[in-house]
């Protein structure tokens, strides 16, 4: 037998972020990042809402791009002292996965961050609060998944912290609220939701609906991210590109994920580099790794008109430069001094990252050294690269 975890609530749909004034309690904390749901009106709409709802507010923002365990323990303080019964989770995913990390703090004050990094170690929630998701761009999926990254400062690494207790007990998808969403955040977010959809499909986990739901958006995120980057306005498309990566994220809730996200965790936490846009350069060549071990790919392929797994692996990448992302880590900026002297660091947490485990491929760490090495230069991965 098997359970299908997703929001317990979804709201969808241009306008959605009405739902709001319908929500029963007593106080809740908005927790957002660093001003954009303030400058485009969304976050004083969303407390007008909740005061017609009878509901008082504190928001906490400022929440930084890759949020730390000691911003979720500043912002638990925060709702220790308001005593919420709604966390509302605001704006990227960093805003959303911190509130969650901070939602797990408020409910037991004296848990220790490291006993959370263990998969499903998060304690049994919702004895003060339950939690709402409201995403402002389309990649992660947040709002649907028990997930929530958190990035340790010190070692330079970023954490999954996973459990099904972390699945937000009510999600709005309102497409309207992504409208100001710069384009290179867009492509990245896009990108991102493209890979959930391709990770989940292939994972070591059976599951009908995750396959359903990953094959549809993956048609979706081709069919309309084009558009929602050279056309911000465009509503359609970017509900369109907010119910694809909803979609993503409800099938790797059930499925999980791979390879391309161990990778791109590490580098995200050690050189900073956008987790779609590194997403986007490992895709193409983890999908070459990995149809070696299953027959998959294909099936993901002619959802688009194409047929193998290189098709699909050099779709991404025309997709990848279409929408002006880059196509290996060397153009953030990384020398090659840099990268030889951390790779066997990243590799290494690459290869105990908890992704890893649900890779259809089950990789060495050089391995990993090879694919990394091949996307930094940005080249194509072979099975007989010889590692640099």
């Amino acid at each position: 037998m098997s359970k299908l975890f997703i929001a317990g609530e979804v709201f969808h749909g241009p306008g959605s972020l009405e739902e709001l004034k319908n929500i029963k309690g007593k106080k809740a904390v908005i927790v957002t990042g660093g001003g954009s749901m303030r400058k485009s009106g969304t976050l004083d709409r969303a407390i007008a809402f909740l005061a017609e709802a009878g509901i008082e507010t504190k928001v906490f923002d400022g929440v930084e791009e890759d949020p730390s365990s000691a911003t979720s323990l500043k912002g638990a303080e925060v709702m220790t002292a308001f005593e919420p019964d709604w966390i509302i989770g605001l704006g990227g995913c960093s805003a959303i996965d911190a509130a969650k990390i901070m939602w797990v703090f408020y409910e037991f004050p004296d848990t220790d961050f490291d006993s959370l990094i263990k998969p499903f170690s998060v304690p049994v929630l919702r004895n003060k609060a339950k939690f709402i998701a409201i995403p402002s761009t389309s990649g992660t999926g947040t709002e649907t998944t028990g997930l929530a990254v958190i990035t340790d400062r010190e070692k330079g690494v970023k954490y999954p912290i996973v459990s099904y207790e972390l699945t937000p007990d009510i999600a709005i998808v309102d497409g309207e609220i992504c409208a100001s969403m710069p384009a290179h955040i867009t492509s990245n977010t896009g990108l991102d939701a493209l890979t959930h959809c391709v990770e989940a499909y292939v994972s070591n986990i059976e599951n009908n609906y995750a396959d359903a739901l990953a094959k549809g958006g993956l048609e979706i995120v081709f069919n309309n991210l084009k558009e929602a980057v050279n056309n911000p306005t465009d509503i359609k498309a970017r509900q369109n590109m907010h119910d694809a990566s909803f979609m993503a994220g409800l099938a790797f809730n059930n499925a999980w994920l791979g390879i391309v996200h161990s990778l791109s965790h590490q580098v995200g936490a050690l050189y900073g580099i956008p987790h779609g846009a590194s997403n986007a350069i490992f895709l193409p060549n983890v999908i070459r790794f990995n149809a070696q071990a299953t027959d998959r790919f294909p099936d993901l392929a002619k959802v688009i008109g194409k047929e193998t797994a290189e098709d699909l692996a050099q779709a991404v990448e025309t997709l990848r430069s279409e929408v002006n992302n880059h196509s290996s880590l060397k153009e953030f900026g990384i020398s090659r001094e840099d990268w030889d002297k951390n790779l066997d660091y990243i590799a290494n947490n690459a290869l105990i990252d908890p992704c890893t485990g649900f890779n259809p491929r089950v990789p060495t760490l050089d391995d990993l050294k090879t694919i990394y090495n091949a996307c930094y230069e940005g080249l194509v991965y072979a099975e007989e690269t010889v590692l640099g």
